[in-house]
């Protein structure tokens, strides 16, 4: 079972490098904040994964990075509301 979870995390890991490239190409702000968006989620799931495979408990950690996440996300959608770049 760790091989898949290995796996899943490689295949996370690629999509995480996915999002960096539509974060930095974005044709729009908005494609650029559900990118980093995207980032920090699939970010959560790969240490939860890795938590998971050396059996230890990332989920303070995972829960820490989750609500530093939505505030950035919330930040940087009022940012770019109150500039009216969108």
């Amino acid at each position: 079972m760790t091989p898949f979870f290995i796996g899943m995390s490689v295949v996370l890991l690629i999509g995480v490098f996915v999002a960096l490239y539509r974060a930095f190409k974005g044709p729009d702000v908005l494609d650029r904040v559900l990118a980093v968006s995207l980032i920090g989620t699939n970010t959560l799931v790969i240490l939860m994964l890795i938590g998971y495979i050396y059996k230890h408990t990332f989920l303070d950690v995972a829960l820490a990075y989750a609500l530093l996440s939505f505030i950035s996300i919330v930040v940087i959608a009022r940012y770019v509301e109150s500039k009216g770049k969108l």
